[in-house]
């Protein structure tokens, strides 16, 4: 009895998972792909007017989402952007839980990683999905003042240096590390090369490459300025996307390099409408 309880439990937890692997879980993963890839298109225009002129809204989650407030249907977008991020955050709910494609895929630190990213996309698209529902100050902050409030609390607690320090020192890793993956072009693992054309694997696999190592960098960038900021003890030297892609103008290449770091991340945001169409989920 005990024996066929345990298979009926086997086979029920097989059909969830299948089930969650499934059609529902894979639309969802694309339209999320499709999110995430129109937010870096638009962080990327707003990067490169603030390269050209100076001003411009804030380049940054906030800064795009209130760009796409203001165009026809800003609110009708913004639900169906938030609803798409949200695709993304189950999607990678569903990897922590049962483990993702490949024979890897059940590895603990995979499902761990799946599990931060689920964290994530469950914020960005609550953030997006509060603003449009009327809560203005939700998905439009400043990801500057954001990071300094966090990093002025962080370090008034006892230990707070090492805390930011330490956080610093882990985004400026992960910066490198999805800097050397895109080089590298790891991700082509991942894609159905064989669905495509010689010259789109050519084209999607440069913008994987290319956006994937701006994007490397603005995050290795930004961990370098937490360091700093515990280092001096000044939550003032911490920025967020907005700020850190200023950052890049100051530099004696000038607005050039924004200019380049910019389009890098419009790449990264068509490498993502790719990967909607070709990603294996």
């Amino acid at each position: 009895m005990a024996t066929g309880s345990a298979s009926a439990t086997t086979r029920g937890l097989g059909r969830v998972h299948r089930a969650a692997n499934g059609r529902a879980v894979a639309a969802a993963a694309r339209a999320g792909f499709v999110g995430r890839g129109v937010i870096y298109v638009l962080i990327g225009v707003l990067s490169l007017r603030i390269a050209f002129t100076g001003g411009g809204r804030q380049a940054d989650r906030g800064g795009a989402v209130a760009e796409i407030a203001q165009k026809p249907f800003g609110t009708v977008l913004l639900w169906l952007l938030g609803i798409a991020l949200a695709g993304m955050a189950l999607w990678r709910l569903s990897e922590a839980v049962f483990g993702q494609a490949g024979p890897d895929g059940g590895k603990p630190g995979r499902r761990a990683m799946a599990a931060g990213r689920f964290c994530f996309y469950g914020f960005v698209a609550y953030s997006v999905l509060s603003y449009a529902a009327g809560d203005k100050g939700s998905g439009s902050g400043s990801s500057d003042k954001n990071s300094q409030d966090v990093t002025a609390k962080a370090l008034a607690w006892p230990g707070g240096q090492w805390i930011v320090g330490v956080a610093g020192a882990a985004v400026a890793a992960v910066g490198v590390w999805i800097a050397v993956r895109a080089l590298l072009r790891r991700f082509e693992k991942h894609l159905r090369l064989s669905a495509m054309s010689q010259r789109m694997r050519k084209v999607v696999s440069f913008f994987g490459m290319f956006g994937g190592t701006a994007r490397g960098v603005v995050f290795a960038t930004a961990g370098c300025f937490a360091i700093a900021a515990a280092v001096r003890h000044r939550p003032g030297k911490a920025k967020g996307m907005d700020d850190t892609l200023r950052t890049f103008a100051d530099t004696p290449a000038g607005p050039w390099l924004l200019a380049l770091i910019a389009v890098g991340l419009m790449s990264f945001g068509a490498f993502s409408l790719a990967s909607a169409r070709w990603r294996d989920v």
